[in-house]
C-alpha cells in the first residue's frame, strides 16, 4: 500500500481549465526516509526533531542509522515488486494529478457537547409550554431490558478520534516544496499529522491540470 506521512497546512482554492472554483487542502507531504524493512513492512518517519526532544534510546537508532531524528514514525506495507533500501526518501511524487487518496488524522476536539450538536437531534417541541427543546429525552424502558443500550446517542466528548476520509482526488502536487493539495477537507487542525494512503475503494481518474 503506497503511502506517505504528512502535515496540514490549511485551506485554500484554486481553478481548474474551465475556470470552475476548486476548495482544496493543502499538506506537506514529506520527504520521508525508510528507518527500517521489516518483512511486508517499511518504518518510515516524518518532520525533522531536536536531539535534546527524543529519548535516549530512539536518537541511538537514528545515529546509527546516520539519518536526522524524526518527530512521527508509522508503518506501512511496502509494494511486493519494489525494493527499498534504508536512507531512501519517499517523496510527495509518489502521487499524482487524478489520483485517490484516504487519509487519516485526528479530528478536533471540541470538548463536552449536547445530543443537537453531536448527533445532530432535531430538538423537542418549541411552544405549547414544552421543556424538552434540546434535552435526551427517553433513553430506554424500565421493564424490558431494563437497562441503556450500548452505543446510544447521549451528550459526551466529541472531535478528537482518530478518523479516515477515503476516496480524497488529488488536484495538483508541487515535489519543489513538498507540497500535495486534494480536493476538500482532511481531518485535523492546522500543523496537524496525517497519514496519507492510496486509495483501496477508488482507482485514479484522468489527470485535470489547473492553474492557480
Amino acid at each position: 500500500m503506497i503511502g506517505i506521512l504528512g502535515k496540514k497546512i490549511g485551506m485554500t482554492q484554486i481553478f481548474s481549465e474551465d475556470g470552475k472554483r476548486v476548495s482544496v487542502t493543502a499538506i506537506e507531504a514529506g520527504p520521508c526516509p525508510i528507518l527500517a524493512v521489516k518483512g511486508e513492512n517499511i518504518q518510515i518517519g516524518f518532520d525533522l526533531a531536536k536531539e535534546n526532544r527524543v529519548k535516549k534510546p530512539i536518537l541511538g537508532i537514528f545515529k546509527k542509522l546516520n539519518i536526522a531524528p524524526r518527530k512521527l514514525i508509522r508503518e506501512f506495507l511496502k509494494e511486493p515488486a519494489k525494493e527499498y533500501k534504508i536512507g531512501e526518501e519517499l517523496k510527495v511524487d509518489l502521487f499524482k494529478p487524478g489520483d485517490f487518496v484516504d487519509i487519516t488524522g485526528t479530528s478536533i476536539g471540541k470538548g463536552f457537547q449536547g445530543g443537537m450538536k453531536r448527533w445532530h437531534w432535531h430538538g423537542g417541541p418549541k411552544t405549547h409550554g414544552s421543556t424538552s427543546h434540546r434535552r435526551v429525552g427517553s433513553i430506554g424502558s424500565t421493564t424490558s431490558p431494563g437497562r441503556v443500550f450500548k452505543g446510544h446517542h447521549m451528550p459526551g466528548h466529541m472531535g478528537a478520534c482518530r478518523t479516515t476520509l477515503q476516496n480524497l482526488r488529488v488536484v495538483k502536487i508541487d515535489p519543489e516544496n513538498n507540497l500535495l493539495l486534494v480536493k476538500g477537507a482532511v481531518p485535523g487542525h492546522k500543523n496537524s499529522y496525517l497519514i496519507i494512503r492510496e486509495a483501496k475503494k477508488k482507482k485514479a481518474s484522468k489527470t485535470t491540470d489547473t492553474k492557480k
